[in-house]
Formats: structure tokens, C-alpha cells, sequence
């Protein structure tokens, strides 16, 4: 795979989406923290720079190099399946892991100090992608559907009530950022989903639904931050 220092690890993954799997592999958040450049991700000490390297060299290139497939589809479809796919999963996750971070705190809390901190860092997790998820619904992908219809209209588009979409989008990546932190910290706390040798079924089961959160989240981010927001941008430029 053909790389430059200065590529940003979102391009990376945006061009070549094996290169995803390389960066969560070395502990890397390609979503939320893809706007750093690979050379700056080099500079982290607990990064094995040669072996992140070798890692990506050794995905093979030439014709056919897999780029991400959302990126082909229409904007509105790929606004429908963030929506279909990832806040209803967001949506429906939240209580599940509310309840049962809850309850091995409960169960668990003396042997495990950390449980009660990891409660209160999801409900964190879970209030801000709330508030995240109404903004992006309510404001900004109907401004980008609207682009949509006004490009197959061949139609100009005229003022937003907030300007431009690069203001909103600011903003959702700010908070995407936010959000990863938070997960960042969840991983801390739980020292990367380690089990005590005395959980429970439910202590196993919530571990688990965190790292799937984890993982749906750094998806969730990469379509949007990615490929979603920098077609907007350049969608609303060329109609401007």
C-alpha cells in the first residue's frame, strides 16, 4: 500500500479500507483521531512504528485496491444508512449498556473499584452521542439532502441559517472527537476490556457490548468525518 507521512489516517483508511483493521490492531483511532497525520501518530511512544509500517506495506496494491464502497453511493443514501445502520444501533445500545454497566457496579463494585467511574463515563458517552445524533438529524443531514435534491434538480442553492456546512460539520467533528475521548477513557478504566477472573455472565456480556460499541462508534465516524462531510463540502461549493 502506497503511503505518505502527511496522509492523514482518516485518507488512509477513506482510500484503502483494509488499513482500518491495521489501525484499531495498533490501538489507533482512525475516526475520531483521523485527522492526524501517520507521522504523527509515529511520534506516540506505545506506537511500534515498524511494525505499524510493515503492517500497511504489506497490503497489496495495484488494481482494485478496495476503497471504501460508501464511498461510491449517493449522499442521501449514505445519510440513510448512518441513520438505519448506526444511530438506531446507538439508539438501542444505550439502555442495554446503561442497565448492565449499572449492575456490575453494583454486584461488583468492591472488587472492582473502577466499576462505578465506568458507569458514570458511559452515561457520559450516552448523553453526548444523544444530543449528537438530534443535531446531525435535525440539522444537518436534512441540509445535506436538501444539496442532494437541489444537484439532481440542477438548481443553485441559496443561504443556510447557519452559512456554510463547513459551520455545522466543525462542529459534529468536534464533537465526534469528544466522543472518543470518552471511549479512550472507558478503555482505560476497564485496562482494554481485561476480565476479572471472577465475572459473571453479565460482567462478560457488558464488556463485550462496549467493544461493539467501540467499534460501531469508530465506523459511525469514519463514514462520516470520511467520506459524508467532505463530499458535502465540495457538493455545496459546486452548487454555491
Amino acid at each position: 500500500m502506497r503511503i505518505h507521512p502527511n496522509e492523514t489516517i482518516g485518507d488512509i483508511v477513506a482510500a484503502d479500507y483494509r488499513a482500518a483493521a491495521i489501525f484499531e490492531r495498533f490501538g489507533l483511532d482512525f475516526c475520531c483521531g483521523g485527522k492526524r497525520t501517520l507521522n504523527e501518530v509515529c511520534q506516540q511512544p506505545t506506537v511500534d512504528i515498524g511494525a505499524l509500517l510493515r503492517a500497511l506495506d504489506e497490503l497489496p496494491g495495484g488494481e482494485g485496491v478496495p476503497e471504501d464502497p460508501a464511498a461510491a453511493w449517493p449522499l442521501d443514501t449514505l445519510v440513510e444508512h448512518i441513520l438505519s445502520r448506526h444511530h438506531a444501533y446507538v439508539k438501542s445500545a444505550i439502555p442495554t449498556l446503561a442497565a448492565h454497566t449499572a449492575r456490575i457496579a453494583a454486584v461488583h463494585g468492591g472488587r472492582s473499584p473502577e466499576l462505578p467511574g465506568l458507569v458514570r463515563q458511559f452515561a457520559a458517552v450516552a448523553d453526548g452521542l444523544t444530543l449528537h445524533m438530534a443535531k446531525e438529524e435535525q440539522i444537518l443531514f436534512p441540509y445535506i439532502r436538501s444539496l442532494v435534491d437541489a444537484g439532481r434538480a440542477g438548481r443553485r442553492i441559496g443561504s443556510s441559517p447557519f452559512g456554510t456546512v463547513h459551520n455545522p460539520i466543525r462542529m459534529m467533528e468536534a464533537e465526534h472527537e469528544e466522543a472518543g475521548d470518552e471511549m479512550r477513557l472507558i478503555r482505560e478504566l476497564t485496562r482494554d476490556y481485561a476480565l476479572p477472573d471472577f465475572a459473571c455472565a453479565t460482567y462478560r456480556a457488558c464488556f463485550d457490548e462496549l467493544q461493539e460499541f467501540e467499534r460501531d462508534l469508530h465506523r459511525h465516524v469514519h463514514l462520516e468525518n470520511n467520506i459524508l462531510f467532505p463530499a458535502a463540502i465540495r457538493l455545496e461549493e459546486r452548487l454555491s
